[in-house]
């Protein structure tokens, strides 16, 4: 894809770096799809849709900086180091608050929706 603008090419090339090269990013990106889907098809309000698109933006934003962390960790040094593996586990965490707090968001839409459906 030809973008005008060099700031956006470099962006959306991080993007496609972080889809490429991290498992979690595909993960996040087909939940993120199925987030969207089962919103359409229940019919969701504004701002429930409004929370869903926070919560999706929340958990890329999470990964998509641990993945940066973990390149400059990476180039820092590729030996075992006990601070740069901290710091890995620690932005790993961060991804993990994001997504446990994403389906939290999505539980407290969904979930509702679903039991009236299947009583």
């Amino acid at each position: 894809m030809k973008l005008e603008f060099p700031v956006l090419c470099h962006a959306w090339q991080g993007l496609v770096h972080v889809v490429k090269t991290q498992r979690h990013a595909r993960w996040h990106a087909l939940v993120s799809l199925a987030v969207i889907g089962l919103g359409m098809g229940l019919q969701v309000s504004r701002l429930e849709w409004l929370a869903l698109i926070l919560a999706m933006g929340l958990v890329w934003c999470a990964e998509i900086f641990n993945t940066a962390l973990e390149i400059v960790c990476d180039m820092i040094t590729k030996d075992p180091h006990p601070l740069i593996g901290l710091a890995k586990d620690v932005a790993a965490g961060a991804v993990l608050v994001a997504a446990f707090t994403a389906a939290a968001m999505g539980a407290v839409v969904f979930v509702p929706r679903l039991w009236e459906m299947w009583r």
